[in-house]
């Protein structure tokens, strides 16, 4: 079996000296999709944070791309590949489509307007609005803007926070289109934070649960769709 592309071992983070994660194991190979169920409060955010950079891990280690990451700062992990879009997606409001795809490809290598260009094939919506201030877009046009400004990017892990939140059924439906095309294209690996059971048992190949900051079962994806079932797990229906 290869190494996988994140491995995550005993992780704990917190705020401050209040503790969040409380030894968090898991791995995601390359070109996965996995997801993460959990109830608000649990951690999971507090996860792809500490995953980032953005929060430090208080104890335990992150591995990407067979690199220890664990004390590296949230620049170096992105330009290792960790791409990560937040909850509340934080495009730039002010700025145009345009020049949210451009501050994106900050982290590419390749030419800035042959990567807008290909990454547009992926988000034909988004073409129409280039001149368009990201903060006039709709929720869900501005989730696509997000994810499309993080694939400018090239990263080799997605990180997703609640994609689906405040979003319109259309527009969910077709970012469940998008990055499933995405992993056949180009096989991108996706860790997903959600709380949808239809969206997250859409997307996921193995689905984690999360309670009180650790990992306590893994269940398949068609197990993520019996709300009964996941309601015994974590009380989420």
């Amino acid at each position: 079996m290869t190494d996988p592309l994140l491995s995550v071992v005993d992780l704990h983070s917190g705020y401050g000296r209040i503790p969040i994660l409380g030894g968090v194991s898991l791995h995601v190979g390359e070109g996965e999709f996995v997801g993460i169920l959990g109830h608000n409060g649990m951690g999971k955010s507090t996860l792809l944070r500490t995953l980032t950079g953005t929060l430090p891990a208080a104890a335990g280690s992150i591995h990407f791309g067979g690199r220890d990451i664990t004390r590296l700062s949230p620049t170096a992990r992105a330009r290792a590949g960790i791409g990560y879009v937040p909850q509340g997606r934080e495009i730039f409001p002010a700025l145009s489509v345009h020049e949210n795809l451009r501050m994106g490809c900050l982290l590419s290598r390749a030419r800035e307007d042959a990567t807008i260009a290909d990454i547009l094939t992926l988000f034909p919506r988004l073409k129409a609005y280039l001149d368009r201030p990201g903060g006039a877009l709709s929720g869900g046009e501005q989730q696509l803007l997000a994810l499309a400004r993080c694939l400018c990017g090239a990263p080799r892990i997605l990180l997703l926070d609640e994609p689906t939140e405040g979003i319109q059924p259309s527009i969910i439906e077709e970012i469940i289109d998008t990055l499933r095309e995405i992993g056949r294209q180009r096989g991108l690996t996706v860790l997903l934070v959600e709380q949808n059971l239809n969206f997250i048992a859409s997307l996921s190949q193995r689905v984690l649960i999360l309670q009180k900051g650790r990992i306590t079962r893994e269940v398949p994806p068609e197990i993520a769709r019996d709300r009964a079932m996941i309601d015994e797990f974590v009380g989420m229906a």
